[in-house]
C-alpha cells in the first residue's frame, strides 16, 4: 500500500528581479532616494554652537534639535509630534494612497539603493537571472563578491550613522579608529547594520507584504475618491500581442499588448491588471513601464495611471470631502498648538510639594509656618541664577532659600530645596492659596509661577 504524500503548507518565496525602467516617476523616486539618504547620512555631521546639531544624548537625558534642547520633561512634545505624524499619514493616504510607501518609506529607500548596487555589479534583469542560474565560476564569484562588499560596507556605514544620532559622531569615529568602542555602541551599530543588510538586501518586498502593518489597515483609509494606481480595464481588454501596424479595433483587441513589462518592473512582483492589491506600494514603476510601451505602439498614455475608483467608472471625484476636512483641521490645530507651545516655552520647571506630615507649625511671636519642598529644573544648557518669591497672603515670607532669595541651578540640573513659608497669625486662617514664583536673574522674561496651599488655624 502506497504511503500518502504529505503536502507542504509553506511555499518559499520566489526571488523577484525588478527590471530597470526610466520615466517621470522613476526620476522622482531617484530624487527622493538621494535626498532622503543625503539627509540621513549628512545631518549628524552638522554643527551648532560647537556641538552636534541633532543629537539624542540619552546618557545626559537631553535632545539637541539644532538650536533647541529638550529634556525628559518635554516628553509631551514628542507625544504630540507622533500624533501629528500619524494624522499626516492618514491625511495623505486618504488623499493620494500609499505615496509614503512608494517614495519615502525607509524600506523602499534602502531597498532602492541596494538594487542599484546589484545592477552595478551583476547587470540588468536578464543578466542577474542568468547569473543566478549559472554554475559558480570566477566571473560569478567576482560579481557576487563585489555586490556583497558594497552591501556590507553600506550597511555598516548605516549602522555607524544611526548610532551617531545618539553618540557624538565625530567622537564615535575617533573611538572606532582607536578600537575603543563601547559594547552597547558596538552592539547597536552592528544590529542596525545587520537589519539594513537583511531587510534591504534579501527580505525586500517580504517586509512590505508580511511585516509592515500599514499594508493591512490601509484599506480602512481608502475610499472611492482616494488616488490609487489602476489599470483601465475598459480600455485595455481584451489584451493580446500584436504588431504596431495591426489595427487593434479590427482585431478586436484592447490597448494592452500583454507584454508583462508592468509585472517585470514591479518591486513586489504583482500584476496591476488584477486590480488594487495590498502588496502594491504605489511606486508607479508600472506607470512608467506602460507609458513607454504606449509610446512605442503610438497609443495614448494612461492605460495604467494614478486615478480614483470614481474616475475609472466615469464618475466625479471629490477631493474635498468630510474626512479630508477632519484630518486637515486636526493637523492644523495640533501643529499650531505644538508651534505655539514651543515658541512660548519657558526653560524653567517649578514643582511645589507641601509637607503633608503636619498641618502647620506655631512659632514664637505668633508666627504660623508651613513647610514645602521646591524643585526647580533648569532646562537651559548653562548654569543660571533664579530669584524666588512668594505671594498671596499679606506679610508672607520665605525662609531657607539663602541670601536675597537667590538660588543657583546647573545647566540641565534639578535643585530640590526645602523651604518654609511664614506669616503672622493675624493673616493666617484656614486654607489659603499662595503663589510661588521663580524668575531668572539674567532674563526676567523667563519666569514661572506655581500655586499651593497654606494652612493656618481655623478662625
Amino acid at each position: 500500500m502506497n504511503k500518502p504524500q504529505s503536502a507542504s503548507m509553506y511555499e518559499s518565496a520566489k526571488k523577484i528581479y525588478p527590471r530597470e525602467i526610466g520615466g517621470h516617476f522613476a526620476n522622482l523616486s531617484k530624487i527622493a532616494t538621494v535626498s532622503l539618504l543625503g539627509l540621513f547620512y549628512g545631518v549628524p555631521w552638522l554643527s551648532w554652537d560647537e556641538r552636534q546639531a541633532v543629537l539624542f544624548d540619552l546618557p545626559a537625558r537631553k535632545f539637541h534639535l539644532v538650536g533647541l534642547t529638550l529634556w525628559p520633561q518635554d516628553f509631551p512634545y514628542l507625544a504630540l509630534l507622533l500624533i501629528i505624524a500619524a494624522l499626516s499619514l492618514f491625511f495623505f493616504t486618504a488623499l493620494a494612497g500609499r505615496l509614503w510607501c512608494g517614495f519615502a518609506c525607509p524600506q523602499t529607500v534602502w531597498t532602492e539603493i541596494f538594487i542599484w548596487m546589484e545592477q552595478w555589479t551583476e547587470g540588468k534583469r536578464s543578466q542577474r537571472m542568468k547569473l543566478d542560474k549559472a554554475p559558480w565560476s570566477w566571473n560569478k564569484l567576482r560579481r557576487k563578491g563585489s555586490k556583497q562588499f558594497l552591501w556590507i560596507t553600506f550597511s555598516m556605514w548605516t549602522g555607524f550613522t544611526f548610532v551617531g544620532y545618539f553618540t557624538p559622531i565625530r567622537d564615535l569615529g575617533a573611538d572606532i579608529i582607536a578600537l575603543n568602542v563601547g559594547s552597547w555602541t558596538l552592539f547597536w551599530g552592528l544590529f542596525y547594520g545587520f537589519a539594513t543588510y537583511g531587510n534591504a538586501g534579501y527580505m525586500r518586498e517580504q517586509v512590505c507584504k508580511y511585516m509592515c502593518p500599514y499594508a493591512r489597515f490601509q484599506s480602512a483609509m481608502f475610499d472611492k475618491d482616494t488616488l490609487i494606481i489602476s489599470y483601465d480595464e475598459n480600455r485595455g481588454e481584451p489584451r493580446g500581442g500584436r504588431k504596431r501596424s495591426v489595427d487593434r479595433k479590427e482585431a478586436g483587441l484592447g490597448d494592452c499588448i500583454d507584454c508583462q513589462l508592468c509585472v517585470q518592473v514591479c518591486p513586489t512582483g504583482i500584476d496591476i491588471r488584477e486590480g488594487l492589491q495590498y502588496e502594491c506600494i504605489a511606486c508607479a514603476a508600472c506607470i512608467d513601464a506602460c507609458d513607454s510601451i504606449m509610446d512605442k505602439m503610438e497609443y495614448p498614455r494612461g492605460l495604467v495611471r494614478y486615478t480614483t475608483e470614481h474616475a475609472v467608472h466615469n464618475e466625479t471625484t471629490h477631493v474635498l470631502r468630510p474626512r479630508m476636512f477632519v484630518y486637515a483641521t486636526l493637523l492644523f490645530v495640533l501643529s499650531a498648538g505644538l508651534v505655539t507651545s514651543m515658541a512660548t516655552r519657558t526653560p524653567i520647571i517649578l514643582d511645589v510639594i507641601r509637607d503633608r506630615n503636619s498641618l502647620y507649625r506655631e512659632l514664637p511671636g505668633d508666627i504660623i509656618e508651613n513647610i514645602y519642598t521646591i524643585k526647580i529644573i533648569n532646562q537651559s544648557e548653562r548654569a543660571r541664577s533664579f530669584a524666588m518669591g512668594i505671594s498671596g497672603v499679606e506679610g508672607i515670607s520665605l525662609d531657607g532659600v539663602g541670601d536675597d532669595d537667590i538660588v543657583n541651578v546647573d545647566g540641565g540640573g534639578v535643585l530640590s530645596l526645602p523651604v518654609r513659608a511664614r506669616v503672622h497669625r493675624d493673616n493666617a486662617y484656614g486654607i489659603m492659596t499662595i503663589k510661588f514664583s521663580v524668575t531668572a536673574t539674567d532674563d526676567a522674561a523667563d519666569s514661572i509661577e506655581e500655586d499651593s496651599r497654606f494652612l493656618g488655624p481655623t478662625p
